[in-house]
């Protein structure tokens, strides 16, 4: 079963069970596959439909974020409850640590000239993406280059 099709059947549930907010949220999506597959010209690919998923998701993390900053607390409950609607739909996400290993791994394979943030991101972010936040990534990068930079 296609994402696509989980969250058609999903809706269908929600809808049946009146649950206003996810059916909400999964038309919201639904509708994203909609202008993805006419922007893309196709049908959508699996991983075509897991990234417009994955842009729902961080579009509400960035509403969060400009809600906080505007005192908007009701927005800043529903936006983080649809943001843990969209969550059920992505995979897993790599823990810190899972991605200091990752790092660490990387900066053992380049050469000591070679470890510089933009190197070691071109490295790590390939194996990661979709199963890490790019920023918690950078900021895993930038400590483990300052650790290794501490011990040359």
């Amino acid at each position: 079963m296609s994402l696509k099709d989980r969250i058609s059947a999903d809706l269908k549930e929600a809808m049946k069970a009146k649950d206003r907010l996810r059916a909400d949220t999964l038309r919201s999506v639904i509708s994203a596959f909609s202008y993805k597959r006419i922007d893309v010209g196709r049908e959508l690919s699996d991983d075509d439909q897991l990234e417009a998923v994955r842009k729902a998701f961080k579009q509400r993390s960035d509403s969060i974020a400009e809600f906080e900053r505007g005192g908007r607390a009701d927005l800043v409950e529903k936006e983080t409850r649809e943001r843990a609607i969209l969550a059920t739909y992505l995979p897993a996400q790599k823990s810190a640590e899972e991605i200091r290993s990752v790092v660490r791994d990387a900066i053992s394979a380049l050469p000591v000239e070679q470890r510089n943030q933009g190197t070691l991101m071109k490295a790590v972010l390939p194996g990661l993406r979709g199963l890490a936040d790019g920023g918690l990534v950078r900021t895993v990068v930038l400590e483990e280059l300052a650790a290794t930079a501490g011990t040359s």
